[in-house]
């Protein structure tokens, strides 16, 4: 008789894992972690992580890319000849945590089932806002994070929520969105909760 091996679910993702999986999942908690601001006076968030390790800001890159880049540019960190380290010490001293609903990268960011995965987990993402990262607010980012942008309210995070007109901020290829959030973030942060 054979046995069946048992399915491991990602409780970063909620999807069907490998050990792969769990093993890159964990790196790259561990990296957040280590540069996770003592007081997060604003948390980034979208929606899925970047499938490439130089999309993550919190990756030891040699040089960073895509949505990191973004997010670097957004804080006003100039990476050019400094190393990660030193990158990360930067967004941390800003007080800028960065987190994604799906805590894993995933292939296709698109369709019902992408729609339905992030529904799903945003009852999670909201807990580890209100319950472990405590930011004083709240700035979504992507397109993807319209799906669930309604959830996004001052009583379901706990803390103030930054939108671009009811939406999240288009970083990927918007200039303008970007400046929208820069300014936002420029201004004072609202009472302590």
């Amino acid at each position: 008789m054979s046995m069946m091996q048992a399915q491991i679910i990602c409780d970063g993702c909620g999807q069907t894992a490998s050990a792969e999986h769990v093993a890159r999942r964990l790196r790259r908690l561990e990296w957040a972690t280590r540069y996770r601001p003592l007081h997060v006076r604003t948390l980034l968030l979208g929606a899925v992580m970047p499938l490439a390790d130089a999309e993550f800001v919190y990756a030891d890159a040699a040089e960073f890319s895509g949505e990191a880049e973004r997010v670097l540019r957004l804080a006003g960190i100039a990476a050019a000849g400094k190393s990660a380290e030193a990158i990360h010490l930067e967004l941390q001293r800003a007080g800028i945590f960065v987190a994604h609903v799906l805590e894993c990268p995933l292939e296709a960011t698109v369709g019902a089932a992408f729609a339905e995965l992030l529904q799903r987990r945003m009852g999670n993402a909201l807990l580890r806002i209100r319950r472990s990262i405590k930011p004083k607010r709240v700035a979504s980012m992507g397109a993807e994070m319209d799906l669930v942008v309604e959830r996004l309210t001052e009583q379901e995070l706990g803390c103030a929520s930054i939108l671009d007109g009811g939406q999240a901020f288009k970083l990927d290829e918007r200039y303008e969105a970007m400046e929208r959030l820069r300014a936002a973030l420029a201004s004072p942060v609202g009472a302590a909760r």
